[in-house]
């Protein structure tokens, strides 16, 4: 820069010594002195707000590894533009713009996490009882524990060949209330988790009322068989079945479905490695839905987590009448 002041008190143009510069070898821009001799000019506000947002959300979505110690990326960096405005409104800045966070997940190569097309692989049972639909697409509920969608997937593992991962989601909060994962896809492998989601809603101090729920899943062979649709009777449960590949008949588990393989099983945010046996699977799958239940963002529940949900729910509901 000495040079350039030199070459300018000689009555010589910034462009002209610029380009000689350049044809020497010297990188050197007329726009990078002027700026130097003009410290005092102000940085544009939205420079500033930009910085800013970076900052916040490269602070979100990175955490210290606990066993390496070096930046690891969260959950939350799974997140697209629209989740990602909400968290950092909810979170630093309430004011911050949808395009300045765009700009920053672009400047730290963020870009949500994209659901690939599965194949479904419903299988009817010959002998089992088939119930009917009793949604017909309506995948609304007024209340926790009216209506509880059900289905499983499949996750590749090195031993054995697959692990099948079943899950039960309250339609009103889309709270995962259950799950169950096994190296078998017989009857226990859905079972199972309607008994722990029961027992988890008694245990919650919300405890089910069983003529008042539907029971909906897909006509898998599992969900048709008598002693599933048996215990579904000796529980009370109403049960509902849609039709025979139609994936619109079970689209909000499907949906679910297709989170969970894109958030969990095809990242390494919940997982190191390939999942080698069933273990791996599970806990990966724990923190998942740990993380899916009480803190991921949803863009149907109005930007909160299921759990926050309901507890907004039972506390209107518990809410003391304000003298009149």
């Amino acid at each position: 820069m000495g040079f350039l002041d030199t070459m300018r008190a000689e009555g010589h143009a910034v462009e002209s010594i610029c380009r000689v510069l350049r044809e020497q070898g010297c990188q050197s821009a007329a726009r990078t002195y002027r700026s130097w001799k003009s410290p005092q000019r102000r940085v544009a506000a939205r420079t500033l707000t930009d910085a800013e947002v970076v900052d916040v959300v490269r602070d979100l979505v990175w955490s210290p590894c606990p066993k390496t110690g070096r930046p690891k990326l969260t959950p939350e960096g799974l997140y697209g533009r629209r989740k990602m405005t909400a968290l950092v409104r909810r979170r630093r800045l309430p004011e911050a713009s949808a395009g300045s966070v765009d700009r920053a997940m672009r400047t730290l190569g963020l870009s949500g996490v994209r659901r690939d097309k599965g194949v479904r692989t419903t299988i009817p049972a010959k002998d089992g009882k088939r119930a009917g639909d009793l949604l017909d697409r309506d995948f609304t509920a007024p209340a926790p524990n009216r209506v509880w969608v059900t289905d499983f997937t499949y996750v590749r593992t090195w031993s054995p060949a697959w692990g099948y991962v079943a899950f039960i989601v309250d339609v009103f909060s889309q709270r995962i209330v259950a799950w169950h994962a096994s190296t078998s896809k017989a009857t226990d492998l859905v079972m199972t988790p309607l008994r722990m989601a029961i027992w988890q809603r008694d245990h919650e101090g919300n405890p089910v009322v069983p003529e008042d729920l539907i029971h909906h899943s897909d006509a898998g062979s599992q969900y048709t068989s008598i002693r599933f649709t048996e215990h579904l009777e000796l529980e009370g449960i109403q049960p509902s079945i849609g039709s025979v590949g139609d994936a619109y008949d079970n689209a909000l588990m499907e949906t679910i479905n297709g989170l969970y393989k894109a958030e969990c099983i095809r990242t390494t945010v919940f997982h190191d490695g390939p999942y080698k046996t069933i273990a791996d699977v599970e806990f990966a799958t724990a923190g998942w839905v740990d993380w899916y239940n009480q803190r991921r963002l949803h863009g149907s529940l109005g930007m909160i987590s299921p759990v926050e949900f309901e507890q907004h729910h039972y506390a209107a509901l518990n809410r003391e009448p304000q003298p009149a």
